[in-house]
């Protein structure tokens, strides 16, 4: 079983704003063709709820799925503003505890985590597509290659960047995921 993460396509909006739940629409132009030759014929197309995400996904297929867990981190109060602009404490604060820290009244990334969790348990063994975001890959990445803390913090995945995660067959001893690719 193969798992094409796609990272959405550049969002319309200024660089140093934070985003993650809010719905921004793409910044254009851009392209699906050069994913879609990477992905294998009818394998079906999760996507997240968010607009960034949607409009790849039907780029990609006309019959995509939605599936709520696979939205961005809801930064509260902190959506929307200049990096910049929020306190450097808060910042500090969330830095010291990133899987913990919620004082943005949003959610934790450990309540990201349990969402991302039940969408992997619900994998059935095909192979499938999530258009998602980089908040997301990284803890699909964490859970499945079994990565350290500081290790998925520090993952970087570029507008519609393509990974694959590949699983090998069960055997006594579980599931081994691999990374196949990153584009």
């Amino acid at each position: 079983m193969r798992l094409f993460l796609i990272r959405h396509p550049q969002p319309e909006i200024a660089p140093g704003i934070c985003y993650g739940r809010s719905d921004l629409p793409l910044r254009q132009p851009w392209s699906a063709e050069a994913l879609r030759a990477h992905l294998p014929a009818g394998v079906p197309v999760v996507s997240s709820p968010l607009q960034r995400c949607r409009a790849l996904a039907a780029a990609l297929a006309s019959n995509y799925r939605i599936d709520e867990r696979l939205t961005e981190l809801d930064f509260g109060v902190w959506e929307m503003q200049a990096w910049d602009d929020i306190p450097r404490a808060q910042i500090d604060a969330w830095a010291a505890d990133p899987l913990g820290f919620r004082a943005h009244g949003g959610e934790s990334v450990a309540q990201m985590q349990a969402r991302v969790r039940q969408a992997l348990a619900g994998l059935d063994g095909r192979d499938c597509v999530w258009v998602t975001h980089a908040g997301v890959m990284k803890l699909v990445l964490a859970e499945l290659l079994a990565l350290a803390q500081d290790e998925w913090l520090s993952l970087r995945f570029a507008h519609a960047e393509l990974t694959v995660l590949e699983r090998a067959p069960a055997t006594p001893a579980g599931s081994r995921w691999s990374l196949q690719s990153l584009r």
